[in-house]
């Protein structure tokens, strides 16, 4: 089953060898990992979308070294709990897969679909389970029918409640991870001379009722360089910091952190 819609034309697609073709005739070629790029060129001419290659690489390698399990562990705990059964799922800004096989492993279903806006994070998906169905495409116009989803994702990304609401069944299930004011703090008092908190914005989304939230902290005992280095190059805080401030951290050879995390779970209103 394939639920991707036509970015042009909003219409169902239909395989058709290695391509998407829908009944307008608009085709979109299927990668060799199996991932379609429904990305519109954007007005703003941008070559580059979302997340780059260095920090899908640096991300995957951290993860792949189980540091963010605990988290990983509380979400799927969260969707064995609360997904329905044969439940159709979306990870939007599924970034380079490692949550969404996670959750394809808990559900033990076939029905995970992923989108993220950078190719590079779709490909590295793509890598780590070719039965996962993937598109580059952005959160904020989802190529997947209204109310054709009964989970939807969200983990580290930007959100668009209304484009949520659209695309979720009715009582469909968002579940949100973000960073909590303090995550990582140790790592910004590393490489910056006045670190600063994490803002966090309302929990309190439109068109939703939250019906679970819950804090997951951890502690990060990183004992090389290269997981450090993993681990700051997959955030935002790498380009956001001064070559002084790289170089201290390259000096580190361990690293006492803490991740803190906010998990939400919503419910999409009834009508």
């Amino acid at each position: 089953m394939n639920l991707f819609t036509c970015p042009i034309c909003k219409e169902r697609f239909e395989k058709s060898g290695n391509s998407l073709v829908c009944p307008n005739k608009h085709c979109f070629d299927l990668s060799k990992r199996g991932y379609v790029n429904l990305l519109r060129p954007s007005k703003s001419g941008a070559v580059r979308h979302g997340d780059d290659k260095l920090m899908v690489e640096s991300r995957k390698s951290f993860l792949n070294a189980g540091f963010y399990a605990p988290l990983a562990n509380a979400i799927t705990e969260i969707l064995r709990e609360k997904a329905p059964e044969h439940a159709t799922v979306l990870d939007a800004g599924c970034g380079e897969g490692y949550y969404t096989v996670e959750t394809k492993k808990a559900l033990q279903t076939d029905l995970v679909y992923g989108v993220d806006v950078s190719r590079d994070a779709v490909h590295a998906a793509s890598l780590r389970d070719k039965s996962l169905r993937l598109a580059v495409a952005s959160i904020f116009d989802l190529p997947v029918p209204m109310e054709s989803i009964d989970v939807l994702l969200n983990l580290f990304a930007p959100y668009d409640s209304a484009e949520f609401s659209r695309v979720l069944k009715e009582g469909g299930l968002l579940v949100r991870a973000f960073p909590a004011e303090r995550h990582l703090w140790e790592l910004k008092c590393a490489v910056y001379d006045t670190p600063y908190e994490n803002e966090i914005d309302s929990f309190l989304l439109d068109g939703f009722e939250m019906i679970e939230k819950k804090s997951i902290s951890f502690p990060l005992n990183l004992t090389t360089q290269t997981d450090i280095d993993a681990l700051f190059k997959m955030t935002p805080y790498y380009y956001k910091t001064s070559r002084e401030g790289q170089a201290r951290l390259a000096a580190l050879q361990s690293l006492q952190a803490h991740a803190e995390f906010y998990l939400a779970v919503y419910q999409k209103s009834t009508k």
